[in-house]
């Protein structure tokens, strides 16, 4: 089964809130007959739009197929928080890949942030930069790790835009009991991830970049010309960008040996009106410190968008029902409130939680495996592999060198060996470990 068609409509987005308010614009035509062009790249997500436009605004001939529609997948789909730093926090990317290298990953993914709010300013996109994540912390030992974590980007990174908060810090802004104090990063926001997405296409496409909606890439065949194939048309290029991320797959067995799709939910409730001040007293997005990571915001129309839950196959399990009983367990007040909107994605994970950047072959480039940080990152992505592809590889280099494993089973058998690691860490979640 292919998880392009597992839960989805052909060529139309899920039913979701994001859908509902997405920013108007013109389906692009499908691919038809063979065409020509410098890069093809396979995915328009915000990996392949981002690269699109940073190639075009450089003078190269540009190709993007999408198999449905731009945004169709997590960048669409996902909780709209534009975080700072890399998925692993500086210390432990000291200990994997030195200080150096930490400080340029810092630097990437500070540029990352502003790169999302510059391009949103620079093209009229239709949608807000709203400052502010909330990391909530269930314990005192992660609280003191959060303080600490802090006083480190202050101290070593000269970030201060981070805030700890004790427990009724933590409670001015997120009256929950569930929760003993955090943090507040003051640097990092959130936005409405669809409209971002259709803003980057709407942008490549006044650039010039041919998108194609609807073209289903089913095969690759490298050389010095390569060429790719959907099922009504061929483009021949000298380069290729894969932005797959969880829908990669078997285009690449190197990608995919080490990038996993996993399925994540959000439900949406009815407007909440005067009750939002139950669940936020600012316009923040909130994560926490599950393994399984709940994560939140309201909407421009009052309403919670509550993530939470994952699943490791092809077919989506009852959202409403996934993703109600960790909302509960935050907001147990909010029994009564109505969920209007339920829908689920793929994104896709590393074993080390940091992008895979790869040459996959000499004209063939891939980043993916975002792990849930991918809304500035996978923008950022974009600009590094168009980088690259101009022969300015020292950034797309330096992602490339960290330590990328396969997961155990490889491409065949990930599937049930990562249902059996989840299954435990959901089981500690659950005991509060």
């Amino acid at each position: 089964m292919n998880l392009l068609f597992a839960n989805d409509r052909r060529g139309e987005y899920p039913k979701s809130w994001y859908a509902e308010t997405a920013a108007p614009f013109e389906r692009f035509a499908p691919l038809k007959g063979a065409t020509r062009a410098d890069v093809c790249i396979v995915g328009g997500g915000y990996t392949g739009l981002s690269a699109a436009l940073h190639l075009a605004e450089r003078g190269f001939d540009v190709a993007l197929l999408e198999a449905h529609r731009v945004g169709f997948g997590a960048s669409g789909r996902n909780g709209g928080q534009v975080g700072s730093g890399q998925r692993l926090e500086q210390d432990a990317l000291e200990r994997m890949a030195g200080r150096d290298a930490a400080r340029a990953l810092w630097d990437l993914s500070e540029e990352a942030k502003a790169l999302v709010r510059d391009l949103i300013a620079a093209h009229g996109m239709s949608l807000t930069f709203h400052p502010g994540i909330v990391h909530a912390c269930r314990t005192q030992a992660e609280v003191d790790h959060a303080r600490a974590h802090a006083e480190m980007l202050a101290r070593d990174y000269s970030y201060d835009a981070v805030e700890p908060l004790d427990r009724d810090g933590l409670r001015e802004i997120l009256p929950s009991e569930a929760y003993v104090g955090g943090d507040i990063d003051r640097g990092a926001g959130h936005v409405h991830p669809l409209n971002f997405a259709i803003g980057l296409a709407k942008a490549a496409a006044a650039a010039g970049v041919r998108i194609h909606e609807g073209a289903h890439v089913h095969h690759i065949e490298k050389g010095s010309k390569a060429v790719v194939q959907t099922g009504e048309g061929r483009v021949e290029c000298d380069h290729v960008i894969l932005a797959c991320n969880g829908y990669l797959g078997g285009l690449d067995g190197q990608v995919a040996s080490r990038v996993m799709p996993i399925n994540n939910f959000i439900v949406a409730t009815e407007p909440l009106g005067a009750r939002a001040a139950e669940v936020l007293r600012e316009n923040v997005a909130v994560a926490d410190t599950r393994f399984v990571v709940n994560y939140w915001r309201l909407s421009e129309d009052g309403r919670l968008l509550f993530g939470g839950g994952e699943s490791y196959g092809y077919r989506f399990p009852d959202i409403v029902k996934t993703v109600r009983k960790p909302m509960l367990q935050v907001y147990p007040g909010l029994r009564d409130v109505r969920i209007t909107h339920a829908w689920g994605g793929t994104l896709a994970i590393t074993v080390n939680r940091m992008p895979y950047f790869a040459r996959v072959a000499p004209n063939v480039l891939s980043a993916s495996g975002y792990s849930g940080h991918g809304v500035a990152m996978a923008t950022m992505a974009g600009k590094i592999l168009a980088e690259a592809v101009a022969g300015q590889a020292e950034r797309f280099d330096l992602m490339a060198r960290l330590p990328a494993r396969r997961f155990p089973g490889g491409a065949g058998l990930r599937w049930p060996l990562l249902v059996l690691a989840m299954s435990w860490y959901s089981m500690r979640d659950r005991l509060g470990i």
